[in-house]
């Protein structure tokens, strides 16, 4: 069975090890100060903040999100990452995470939960059209760095 919750402090490196996945996966690399920070907005949990998913007690599936402004409604809640390990895939992680971020959106009144994600990776997609709408939007990014 899957359990979500916070990242407890002990779970550090299981976490980077995810988040490491994850970077790797969309071919970014991170030096080691990006991820220093991130751990420590998600122990703040006040901008940035972060679940993981376990099974029989070891952390399989990570989610980060935020919430912003909106103009046109109540806040919303952008769930940034998503990752689960590779022996973990198909028990239902990714699914138990989105739900996890879309209860806790919806416990602060937040208007939508979306996310992004590259039109090639199929096999999540199929994840995502089951529990979310495709609304047909396409990102454009202007790199500041």
């Amino acid at each position: 069975m899957v359990e979500v919750g916070p990242l407890g402090e002990q779970e550090r490196d299981a976490w980077q090890e995810l988040f490491r996945g994850y970077t790797e996966f969309y071919r970014r690399v991170m030096p080691q100060e990006s991820y220093d920070r991130a751990w420590r907005e998600f122990r703040e949990d006040t901008r940035m903040h972060a679940l993981g998913a376990r099974i029989d007690g070891r952390l399989v599936g990570i989610t980060h999100f935020l919430v912003h402004p909106s103009t046109s409604s109540a806040d919303v809640c952008y769930l940034q990452d998503l990752f689960t390990s590779p022996e973990a895939r198909g028990r239902g992680v990714a699914r138990a995470l989105i739900e996890a971020v879309v209860d806790w959106a919806r416990a602060r009144e937040c208007a939508r939960v979306y996310w992004h994600t590259q039109e090639t990776n199929a096999t999540a997609r199929r994840l995502y059209d089951q529990v979310a709408l495709n609304k047909g939007f396409i990102q454009y990014q202007v790199p500041l760095d």
